[in-house]
């Protein structure tokens, strides 16, 4: 029998990263609460110092052995050396942006990434003399942007909300031409969908918070990528001490054990969805990129194993059509995030963009009728009841 045959997804989520047998024997992460760990003596101390005994940090802002362990996992589904886990996705993102620009260097950013990246990258970035162009998620737009001087390209795929699917090959390609590195924010992805690692990508990042915690429960994120790099970034995050909490930790690596198993569900689930949301005659259009009618279907059915569980579509009767929608289904709740275990709901244009007008959000690609439902593990059947019931009596059409 072949003993190194790489392990599907399920097998890799609940034992990826983890030893055969753990220090004290439990089968589950220990979750330990302390903001420092003494030495034995003042010979262990140094030979702590001089790196010939390995242990845990001194001091809970350099590590801690329940977020270490939550790191093991996650470096181990991405296909990554190492991994640094942080209090949330927006600290993965600016702690390692932080780490690898400098003073006049530039960088160039994907349009559609999370709008708190863009505002990071065009405000904090720029008043620290970092140069930042923001283009459209394609080849040529991004090839257009490069410089002699530019150090980083930071991309995310799928996007938010419209789902795009840049060509990740090829933009890694240009980018290792030039020596630029290129940060992939993976987390509408998951490293069951995607893994930009593989691809050639240097970093990874994702918003633990969402698909890899899975339950609604926790904060945080995470960056992953070759031992060096990682380092330079946990060295960065000990000044800046965005740090995880060894509880939010436990709490991911537990809900990572069954990552695969809810995207799976979700991936499903998310296009049957969107297929019967495209055929309701109040939907103008729907974004997902398993539906041949998405702007990238062809290069998402090559990258990505699964769609995610975001469906976003648009009502043709604009704002208030979509408000009655939101207010009419059962199931998903009105909130913001995705990933987890119940569906989720919620119109763009009033819950990211509600302090700008109908001509700015129009300006950022923000329709006025946009929906974005996030799916989650509940049964298929009640998800296409309750939607179809609300759309019918809510914005039944033209």
């Amino acid at each position: 029998m072949e003993r190194h045959r790489k392990r599907g997804p399920s097998t890799a989520s609940v034992h990826g990263g983890e030893p055969r047998v753990r220090a004290g024997h439990s089968l589950t992460v220990p979750v330990v609460l302390s903001s420092t760990f003494p030495f034995a003596d003042t010979a262990e101390l140094r030979a702590y110092m001089d790196g010939e005994q390995a242990r845990t940090p001194e001091y809970g802002r350099y590590g801690n052995p329940t977020i270490a362990a939550a790191e093991a996992k996650l470096a181990a589904l991405d296909g990554g050396e190492a991994a640094v886990l942080m209090a949330s996705g927006m600290a993965a993102i600016t702690t390692t942006c932080l780490a690898m620009l400098r003073h006049g260097a530039h960088a160039v950013f994907t349009a559609d990434v999370y709008r708190k990246t863009r505002a990071f990258a065009t405000g904090t970035l720029a008043r620290f003399g970092v140069a930042v162009d923001v283009v459209a998620p394609e080849l040529d737009a991004i090839a257009a942007a490069l410089r002699p001087e530019t150090k980083l390209l930071f991309t995310e795929l799928p996007t938010n909300p419209y789902l795009r699917v840049v060509d990740l090959a090829a933009v890694v390609a240009l980018a290792r031409s030039q020596r630029i590195k290129t940060i992939v924010d993976a987390t509408f992805a998951t490293p069951v969908n995607l893994q930009p690692l593989a691809l050639g990508a240097d970093l990874v990042v994702h918003s633990t918070t969402k698909y890899l915690a899975g339950h609604n429960d926790l904060l945080g994120g995470v960056v992953v990528g070759r031992h060096a790099m990682i380092e330079a970034v946990r060295e960065q995050l000990g000044t800046l001490g965005g740090i995880a909490d060894p509880l939010s930790a436990f709490l991911l690596a537990r809900g990572l054990k069954t990552l695969a198993l809810r995207l799976e569900r979700q991936n499903a689930s998310a296009l049957a969805l969107a297929q019967a949301l495209e055929q309701h005659p109040a939907v103008a259009r729907v974004w997902y990129p398993m539906l041949p009618s998405h702007p990238d279907h062809a290069i998402a059915r090559t990258l990505l194993r699964g769609g995610g569980a975001v469906v976003t579509f648009e009502l043709h009767d604009g704002l208030a059509a979509g408000t009655a929608l939101v207010d009419a289904v059962e199931i998903p709740k009105l909130a913001p995030s995705l990933g987890g275990v119940e569906s989720l709901i919620e119109q763009p244009a009033l819950m990211s963009y509600y302090e700008l007008s109908p001509e700015q959000r129009a300006a950022l690609g923000i329709r006025e009728g946009l929906v974005r439902l996030s799916v989650g593990i509940e049964d298929l059947d009640d998800l296409r009841d309750d939607l179809l019931q609300a759309l019918d009596r809510c914005a039944p059409g033209r």
